[in-house]
């Protein structure tokens, strides 16, 4: 098991500090959430700080972006960090993806399946001199000439995470990603009798183990030894808890639990 560190916000200018002191601490890896800002720029920062850790997106939103924009991202900041990169995308919902990013809301979980194979096959295009043509339902990708090829270097096995919740993107996890983000609400019973068997699934599918595939996931927790840093991370929980169980995507956990 790792322990590491996860940030929802941060101002650019505090990303420096935030790296040196989560590997000065003893984390294992800092994760950066796509909330307020751009999480890619703010692991740049980390980077240039530390020298250890892990660092990656928990998560960046995929569908907004292209597979190739994301793979010229993710390529750089696995270079950058030498090897310490770990490229992390979500869905999101359809109400943010439509009316906040102006993007199209269809068929996520094939799209994010069909996104992941299109970053690995721009990848592989600079890594290995392959020639891209990449061909599925939402994208085609046949275009890479050398002056847009960054080419290869040390770093190029990026694992990719996604954020799971539901049936669907728990198996795809499974079946074609290094790891699976797994959501701050959740119980053992959900755990237990739903997020695993799916997730075995899609390995099974796949044809892998379990041994191939991380699983990363935060807590909601309140510290009891101050009371006054008791009562407002009591009320950030609170908040959080009655966001995330008024949005469909996550129903399944109340499901479970008859609530």
């Amino acid at each position: 098991m790792k322990i590491d560190a996860s940030l929802l916000t941060s101002e650019l200018s505090d990303m420096a500090a935030y790296g040196a002191a989560v590997e000065a601490i003893g984390f294992d890896g800092l994760w950066m959430a796509e909330t307020s800002g751009d999480p890619f720029m703010r692991l740049l920062l980390a980077a240039e700080h530390s020298r250890r850790i892990l660092l990656g997106t928990a998560i960046a939103v995929a569908f907004p972006r292209s597979p190739t924009i994301i793979a010229h991202t993710a390529w750089d900041l696995a270079r950058f960090s030498r090897g310490r990169f770990a490229l992390g995308l979500g869905s999101q919902v359809r109400g943010h993806i439509e009316r906040r990013f102006g993007a199209a809301w269809e068929k996520p979980v094939l799209k994010l399946h069909e996104m992941i194979l299109a970053i690995r096959a721009v990848w592989d295009c600079w890594q290995e001199g392959k020639p891209l043509d990449f061909r599925g339902e939402f994208f085609q990708l046949n275009l890479m000439t050398p002056f847009f090829n960054p080419g290869p270097h040390d770093f190029p096995q990026i694992p990719i995470y996604v954020s799971a919740v539901n049936k669907g993107m728990l198996q795809m996890a499974g079946e074609v990603c290094d790891g699976v983000h797994l959501h701050a609400l959740h119980t053992v019973k959900y755990l237990r009798e739903f997020a695993l068997p799916n997730l075995h699934n899609g390995l099974e599918k796949s044809g892998r183990s379990r041994s191939d595939l991380t699983l990363n996931t935060s807590l909601f927790v309140i510290p009891l030894d101050d009371p006054a840093a008791a009562q407002k991370t009591e009320s950030f929980v609170r908040q959080q808890l009655s966001f995330y169980l008024s949005t469909p995507a996550y129903k399944i956990v109340a499901d479970l639990h008859g609530w």
